[in-house]
């Protein structure tokens, strides 16, 4: 078999077994593709490949001033291919397990204050009130203001915000159920600020609507009108029918802007940690914040930590029985 047919087949399993998404998908067929041009560069494939070759790329990887986290990953991406192909017998060993990755420190999240969240809040509302001659600033700006109330309320990823039904405006509970990362759901709790932000939204969506519908003709009415009753929250017109990731990130930082803040301190990804950290701040369970990030690990939720720091110290500090005697 060859290299190119075995990376197929492995990224088919991604798919199928794993629940990898078209993103995750996309990236290990680029490591992989780099990997086996490597690997033809030495004359052999990834059939034949031994410790050494393995070895000499991550040298490479290296050499080409890639960081500690990338050549991590692509060596992730190696030792998976490897360990496929040697399940599933296409070859009877595997030099790829004896491999250990660059040691590499993991970067502290960027943490917004709840003093900078609640700015960023109250300027999201104050903008989508002002009276404005068009009802498509309005609507962009009650969605930005959506935007902030679900993605500090709820710690959703960008992705999973982005894809969120037109149904989640309706809940009729205090939770949505959310699809995550490989297909897997999860309950996530919802607070009436951020379900009253969904209701004005889609009411700013439908007056520009019920306006598009009447400049247009009888068939852009009726797209207009599919756009403001159809499938998803914050639909458009990108390929998949919901607003893009992108374009979320891009009106963060114009609500920065409007707010006083650093634009590149401001990402759908800082939302969510600082929901994620202000939640550990105040005493919430670490395993209680796993489950509401949908992270399958605990070491993955174990980074925001740091905040805890000055918490237990103050713990100690108040509440010790012996923290006002005057040893050492």
């Amino acid at each position: 078999m060859s290299a190119g047919n075995a990376a197929r087949l492995f990224l088919d399993m991604m798919a199928a077994e794993r629940g990898a998404s078209a993103n995750t998908l996309g990236a290990y067929g680029r490591d992989l593709d780099d990997y086996e041009g490597f690997l033809l560069t030495q004359g052999v494939g990834a059939g034949e490949a031994q410790t050494s070759h393995i070895r000499a790329y991550l040298a490479e990887l290296s050499g080409r001033g890639l960081a500690s986290a990338s050549v991590a990953r692509r060596l992730s991406a190696v030792r998976q291919f490897h360990r496929f192909l040697y399940v599933e017998n296409y070859r009877g060993d595997d030099p790829a397990a004896v491999l250990e990755g660059p040691r590499r420190g993991r970067p502290l999240p960027k943490v917004l204050t709840l003093d900078e969240v609640t700015r960023l809040i109250e300027t999201a509302h104050a903008r989508a009130a002002e009276p404005l001659p068009g009802l498509g600033e309005q609507a962009r700006r009650a969605r930005t203001a959506c935007f902030v109330e679900l993605l500090y309320a709820t710690g959703l990823r960008v992705s999973e915000l982005a894809a969120l039904p037109a149904s989640a405006a309706n809940a009729k509970g205090d939770a949505i159920i959310v699809r995550g990362k490989g297909n897997k759901e999860r309950l996530v709790p919802l607070g009436e600020a951020a379900k009253g932000a969904m209701r004005v939204w889609r009411a700013a969506l439908e007056r520009l609507a019920a306006e598009r519908a009447a400049k247009a003709s009888a068939k852009a009415k009726g797209a207009a009108k599919e756009e403001a009753a159809g499938r998803w929250l914050f639909p458009s017109g990108a390929a998949s029918g919901h607003i893009t990731r992108q374009q979320v990130a891009l009106d963060l930082k114009d609500l920065a802007l409007a707010a006083g803040l650093d634009p590149g301190k401001l990402s759908p990804h800082v939302l969510r940690h600082a929901f994620a950290s202000h939640l550990l701040a105040h005493g919430a369970d670490l395993r209680i914040v796993q489950t509401l990030l949908g992270h399958s690990d605990i070491s993955t939720t174990q980074i925001y930590t740091h905040v805890l720091d000055e918490r237990l110290k103050s713990l100690v500090r108040d509440l010790h029985p012996l923290s006002d005697a005057g040893g050492d």
